[in-house]
């Protein structure tokens, strides 16, 4: 009795530690043997989730219980990737279906409801740990994201890495030109080298970076202060200030008197602001490229 009562407490400790489920080598190493376990599956106080995989207490778990199931089920070296491991690190929005596991090539699990990957260079140099979840680091949850996503979903994912603190274009760049042979490598790289690529804040800028290269215009500053003014975009020789307007943002008359003020501040300081609203970026595309190449023309005019 003291014994079982013992690997009970264990149990307990390890599920608590592990979003609410464990796996059956957990439960076999904590001193249950296959009776014990038997039992409790039996009266409610192990649920299955999958085979040698359990929710401990009660059948319902979170998303990171979910994610940590999945995980278990398939290996001591699976680990959670792509869209599932994009998620937990907060890349994308949602909870995606169905939860994507990475294993070694030489792997052979199947798991219903799970989608598997097997992979030949899936080292430790590509896993770490989250919120105590098995996980492909960000890099590589990157490269293997550019295999599914649009390049704006791609770019909107890179953006997210940085903002996070995750890694940065730079060292991504330095990851990729280690690892030549990764399927999303190519599709990445064209990204992270691509004439308009810079880091935005938002879909709006992002837009407006497209019809920047329709412009022919060379790539601006993201995010570079001038005075005091964070700026949208900046191009130092054009002496030229474009800030882009969201849908949730310069509406009350504090933040227009306050758009005024920057504007006037970036005059003062001999440059020209231009400002679009997101309905010209989005439904006005031609008009701001147009508008856009008329400014460029007239100041490299002034400053030839």
């Amino acid at each position: 009795m003291r014994r079982t009562q013992s690997a009970s407490r264990a149990v307990w400790r390890l599920a608590a530690s592990q979003h609410g489920v464990v796996s059956r080598a957990q439960l076999l190493a904590a001193g249950l043997n296959g009776p014990a376990i038997h039992r409790r599956l039996e009266n409610g106080r192990l649920h299955r989730i999958h085979r040698g995989v359990y929710a401990v207490g009660r059948p319902q778990v979170d998303r990171y219980g979910r994610w940590l199931a999945a995980v278990l089920a398939c290996g001591q070296q699976a680990a959670l990737s792509h869209r599932s491991a994009a998620a937990l690190w907060g890349l994308i929005e949602g909870d995606p279906e169905p939860v994507e596991i990475s294993v070694p090539l030489h792997a052979h699990r199947k798991r219903p409801g799970l989608l598997i990957h097997r992979r030949s260079n899936l080292g430790n140099a590509s896993l770490t740990r989250r919120a105590g979840i098995p996980v492909t680091s960000a890099p590589r949850t990157l490269v293997d994201l550019a295999t599914q996503l649009s390049i704006r979903q791609l770019e909107a994912a890179v953006n997210e890495a940085d903002r996070l603190d995750l890694i940065s274009p730079d060292r991504l760049k330095a990851v990729l030109a280690k690892e030549r042979g990764a399927a999303g490598g190519p599709k990445l790289r064209e990204l992270l080298d691509s004439r308009i690529f810079a880091l935005t804040d938002s879909e709006l800028e992002r837009r407006f970076l497209r019809l920047v290269r329709r412009a022919n215009l060379t790539k601006p500053l993201t995010g570079a202060f001038v005075g005091d003014y964070r700026t949208d975009f900046y191009w130092p020789g054009l002496g030229l200030v474009v800030e882009t307007d969201g849908l949730r943002y310069h509406r009350t008359p504090t933040q227009q008197a306050k758009d005024r003020q920057r504007d006037q501040a970036y005059v003062l300081a001999g440059l020209t602001p231009l400002r679009f609203t997101h309905a010209q970026v989005v439904r006005e595309p031609d008009r701001v490229v147009s508008t856009l190449r008329a400014v460029v023309s007239r100041l490299s005019a002034r400053n030839s």
